[in-house]
Formats: C-alpha cells, sequence, structure tokens
C-alpha cells in the first residue's frame, strides 16, 4: 500500500494527513512533542494554536476570508473544526483552542489509514515525505535540511499576546461592543481617557524586554510586539490596535483610546488581549497592562512570549510542486515554505498532501488555479523573489489580474475555479 511520512504534527501536517488518508494513503505522521518541547507550545496535542485564537475575518471579501471558504470546498479538517468549535468573535473566526486541538488530536490519531509517532526525527527517511516543522523547526531537522539543500534557512521574530481570566476583570469599567456593532457584542472593552494613554503610553515604551538583544532580522509586521509599536510614535497605538473609532460606548463618549478583548474559549472564562503581542518580560507584563482600566487586578493565565520563526527561502530549493530540488520525494509543507498564518498553513499543507499523492501514483500534477487565493499563495513559494523572499499573508494583490473595481467577480471565480480544482484532485 502507498505510504507518506509526514514529519510535524501542526496545522500543515495534520491538513496533509488528512487528505492522503481520506485517499487511502498510510501516512506515518511524526510529532516531537510533548517529549521535546519548543518554547511556544503548551499542550501535547496535534494542530494547537500557538499564538492567538483567531483565524482572521470570515468574510468572504476579505483575503483570509476567501482563502477559509476555499479551503472549506477543500474538506479542510481545520477549517471544519474551527467551525465547529468557535466562539464569539464578531466578523473573525475565533476559536476555543483547547476544544479545537483536541478534537484534531483525536480525529487524527482515531483515523485506521494515520499512525501518530511521538517522536523526534532528526534525519530524513526514504520515500515520499512531507516536512510540515513549521516555523519552530528542531535544530537537527533543520541542519539535516541545510545540508540537503546547500542554503542557509531564514528567520524573523513574531510574538503572542497575554491572556487574562474574565473573572479578575471589572465588569463596572468594560463593555461589550465590536467596532461600528458589526459582529455580535462578543468583544469586552477597555476605554481610557488621555491622561490614562498618557501614563500608559510613558510606562510602555521604557519596560523592561525579556530579549536584550537586538533583532538583526525583521519582526513580523501582524505580530510586532505592542511595545515596538508604541516606540515608533506617541498615536501608533491610538491609529492601531489601540485605534478607539467605532468602538466609543454610546454617542457621548469620546475615550481617547480603546483595548479590546476577545474571548478566548466558548465558557468565557479566558480572554486575550486582541494586539497586544508582546516580548516585555513577564512581571513588566504584568505591571504595565495592569494599569488598563478594568484590569487592574487582572490575573494573568499565560504572558506573552516572542519567537524565533524560520522559514527556507522556497524559490531558491522548491520545485514546482514544492518539493526539493536535491530530491524530489521531500516536500516542503505550511509555514516552513515561507508562508504566515495559519489558515495559509492549513492551505499549503493540505496542497502538500495533493501533491504527495500525485508523487505516489505517478499522475501528471494538477497545480491549483491562481485565479484562487490558495493558488497564489502556493504560486507566491515558487516564483517569488530569491533574493528577498519573505513570509507571505493571503491578499488580493498576489491573485492574478486582481481588479478591485470587480472585486465579486473575482470571488465568484476563485469558487468556481476551487471547486472545479476539487473534481480534478479527486478523480
Amino acid at each position: 500500500m502507498d505510504e507518506v511520512t509526514i514529519i510535524g504534527g501542526g496545522l500543515a501536517g495534520v491538513e496533509a494527513a488528512h487528505f492522503l488518508a481520506n485517499h487511502r494513503v498510510k501516512v506515518k505522521l511524526y510529532e516531537m512533542r510533548p517529549f521535546v518541547q519548543t518554547g511556544a507550545h503548551r499542550t501535547p496535542f496535534l494542530a494547537e494554536l500557538v499564538c492567538s485564537n483567531s483565524l482572521k475575518s470570515n468574510n468572504i471579501d476579505n483575503a483570509c476570508g476567501l482563502l477559509k471558504e476555499e479551503l472549506r470546498k477543500l474538506d479542510s479538517i481545520c477549517i471544519k473544526t474551527a467551525d465547529e468549535n468557535s466562539v464569539p468573535s464578531g466578523q473573525a473566526l475565533s476559536v476555543d483552542r483547547d476544544l479545537f486541538s483536541r478534537k484534531i488530536d483525536e480525529i487524527i490519531r482515531q483515523n485506521p489509514y494515520i499512525s501518530v509517532i511521538n517522536e523526534e526525527v532528526t534525519t530524513i527517511p526514504d520515500g515520499v515525505v512531507i516536512i510540515a516543522t513549521g516555523p519552530l523547526t528542531s535544530p537537527a531537522l533543520l541542519s539535516n535540511l541545510v545540508s540537503l539543500t546547500g542554503k542557509e534557512h531564514q528567520h524573523f521574530y513574531d510574538a503572542s499576546a497575554p491572556l487574562v481570566e474574565k473573572s479578575s476583570l471589572d465588569m463596572k469599567i468594560l463593555y461589550k461592543k465590536d467596532r461600528y456593532d458589526k459582529g455580535d457584542g462578543s468583544y469586552l472593552n477597555a476605554p481610557m481617557s488621555k491622561e490614562q494613554y498618557d501614563k500608559f503610553y510613558n510606562e510602555l515604551i521604557k519596560a523592561k524586554k525579556a530579549m536584550t538583544h537586538d533583532f538583526d532580522v525583521p519582526l513580523f509586521e501582524a505580530c510586532k510586539p505592542i511595545e515596538e509599536i508604541a516606540r515608533s510614535g506617541y498615536d501608533a497605538l491610538r491609529f492601531g490596535p489601540m485605534k478607539p473609532k467605532g468602538l466609543w460606548r454610546d454617542k457621548n463618549d469620546r475615550s481617547y483610546a480603546v483595548v479590546q478583548l476577545r474571548k478566548e474559549d466558548n465558557y468565557e472564562k479566558l480572554y486575550n488581549l486582541v494586539g497586544f503581542q508582546t516580548n516585555l518580560t513577564y512581571s513588566e507584563q504584568k505591571r504595565v497592562f495592569s494599569l488598563i482600566p478594568g484590569l487592574e487586578n487582572a490575573k494573568f493565565v499565560r504572558y506573552g512570549l516572542m519567537h524565533k520563526n524560520i522559514y527556507l527561502n522556497s524559490p531558491s530549493i522548491l520545485n514546482e510542486d514544492l518539493s526539493l530540488k536535491a530530491n524530489n520525494k521531500i516536500i516542503i509543507a505550511g509555514q516552513l515554505a515561507g508562508v504566515e498564518g495559519y489558515v495559509e498553513s492549513m492551505s499549503m499543507g493540505l496542497l502538500a498532501g495533493v501533491n504527495a499523492l500525485f508523487k505516489l501514483r505517478k499522475k501528471p500534477m494538477i497545480l491549483p488555479p491562481t485565479e484562487t487565493m490558495i493558488g497564489s499563495l502556493f504560486n507566491y513559494l515558487h516564483l517569488g523573489s530569491k533574493d528577498h523572499f519573505q513570509p507571505m499573508n493571503a491578499n488580493f494583490q498576489i491573485l492574478r489580474n486582481y481588479d478591485k473595481n470587480k472585486k465579486d467577480s473575482v470571488i465568484h471565480n476563485a469558487i468556481c475555479a476551487i471547486l472545479k480544482y476539487k473534481e480534478e484532485i479527486d478523480e
């Protein structure tokens, strides 16, 4: 029977495994946790979400919303499970992190075509292999990859936000509201006067960081630490993660800044501070973030942290199907291949499964259509700049012949194209 080895049980790895198992391919899925930890993960479960519980907008006219809809058409296990374990989050798709990863772990482990092996892989085995170890790839495996490709890896830093217990928040100060009242009113909001903002800002920019060295690589913009945003200018937070516009409590309220908190679980016990990714020391997070009105006595159940994200220079080392030029039986998937974001990682994992299936069965490769968001991301990994390659989020500008004046038509064409692609790969 056909067999594929997948290294890495994150979002990309489980997508590839699930697709292959659905096409009656035996899968050995290696995940080194919990025996070897990454420093960022907290649980032993597959597909753990590290930085946030949000999968971004669900609106189909949003680039990530369109990508999610394409994945639904392709029977993505991660998006299906996210939909089933969502928590109220306005127009975004946010999930109960614990329930999400537990359910995926259960589905994958119970699949008769998938064997989950909890151990670290340091050398790449023979046969068709998908490497989906993500941005926290172990040093030993990374060294093996570098030796094979002759190319050094690249990296950037990103960060995660802290979580607080709702029971420790002052609900006399906080209020529920979505920006411009678009959504289900599920966010908590902490209003700030100018005096409160000034004190918070001044303490934030002088707070002690957890890492003392200067960054010699980029900070990924979408996960830039809030203290770094603040250092770029006094008003940067007020036009960024603490923007008050559309969040005022009523028509007479003109708060100078507003901090939003988003549900972390279905029981409304935990909330995360939206946009508050940080690299401050734990004690400084407690001190500075407790200056936010309503959070004076907040109990932090997890502090924010920063970690190094590794990725490969895919245009230099990968073939059109994302297999290595040095060994075309090895396929690189997910964030390691150079996409950034949860949903983007899922999508490249699913396509890695598709490509592995066609490789096993010696069928001509069917590339995803470039009219689609998933196809455009896939295309970027092969055709991006070799000299200045950077991780890519879903965005409409990478779509072939995108015309913002014909957005509805672009979205319609993308959905039609992905349905046709689904029929072709399932034949």
